[in-house]
């Protein structure tokens, strides 16, 4: 069961300069982080896009997902990297180990180096890299992320897992192929012309997502997911309210989770919140 929300190339088309574009992107990371969420995908729509795409919104997002003590070594001086300082910080449990069991905190970690007799040296926020052995059948190579479990830090104690990183990945993929993953879930699409959710049919949504997974998807500004799939609002409206005919574009539903907007505008980090915040609630 996992947790995915997929987010346009085009997401920062209205921001003013690169400043205030890194800072959305930055509460897109936090929504993706306070929702705990599995995978936070960036599909192509290039027609919406203006000064900054697909590749810029790809690096930040990696960055803001990429724990502090090891944004150094994984990244380069970029230029999209340039106001990177204004990011929020995400402060995942899994970083920081309050999310830890007694049989350890799991820490990401990168490779540094790829010795003989299967030990490596992993950079995982330690003063130094440390050696560690390779679990059987599992191979890695230099610069790769991995998983650490650290059982304890004084003196250093641990072991690399294979497990999945701690915390959320970064992707950058079509929308169809992120939809059709066999652990998609439950695939939703919000819009202003789906079924306004109602406390009613929620629960069945929560129920469905709890149990086989979930993948929200989201709109950009002034360009909802309509228009990115060749859809006009008044098709996704007479689609939704007729039950007997299947959600256009692969979705299971298309849901307005906002139905009483007091605002003209939602920006998308604003939906990620109130959507995300609805179909992850506990049964």
């Amino acid at each position: 069961m996992t947790r995915s929300v997929l987010v346009p190339s085009s997401i920062v088309r209205e921001a003013e300069d690169k400043r205030e574009a890194t800072r959305k992107l930055g509460y897109v990371a936090r929504a993706a982080a306070v929702f705990r969420m599995d995978r936070l995908v960036v599909f192509p729509d290039e027609d919406g896009e203006r000064h900054w795409g697909g590749g810029f919104v790809e690096t930040v997002l990696r960055y803001a997902a990429t724990p502090p003590y090891l944004r150094k070594e994984a990244f380069d001086t970029r230029d999209e990297l340039e106001y990177a300082g204004v990011l929020p910080p995400l402060r995942l449990s899994s970083w920081t180990g309050s999310d830890s069991s007694g049989s350890g905190s799991l820490r990401q970690g990168i490779v540094t180096q790829v010795g003989s007799e299967g030990r490596v040296r992993v950079n995982c926020g330690m003063q130094h890299p440390i050696s560690l052995q390779t679990p059987p059948g599992m191979e890695v190579e230099e610069g790769e992320r991995v998983t650490i479990r650290v059982s304890s830090r004084r003196p250093v104690r641990a072991k690399l897992v294979d497990e999945p990183l701690p915390g959320f990945s970064v992707e950058r993929t079509g929308l169809g192929d992120a939809l059709d993953r066999p652990d998609a879930g439950v695939r939703i699409a919000t819009s202003r012309h789906g079924t306004p959710l109602a406390a009613a049919s929620l629960e069945g949504y929560v129920e469905r997502a709890a149990r086989d997974g979930l993948t929200v998807a989201f709109g950009a500004p002034k360009r909802g997911l309509p228009p990115m799939l060749g859809l006009t609002g008044d098709e996704v409206s007479e689609a939704v309210a007729d039950p007997s005919t299947d959600a256009p574009a692969r979705f299971d539903a298309w849901l307005n989770t906002i139905p009483s907007q007091g605002s003209e505008v939602v920006r998308t980090e604003e939906a990620m919140f109130a959507s995300l915040g609805c179909l992850t609630l506990t049964e």
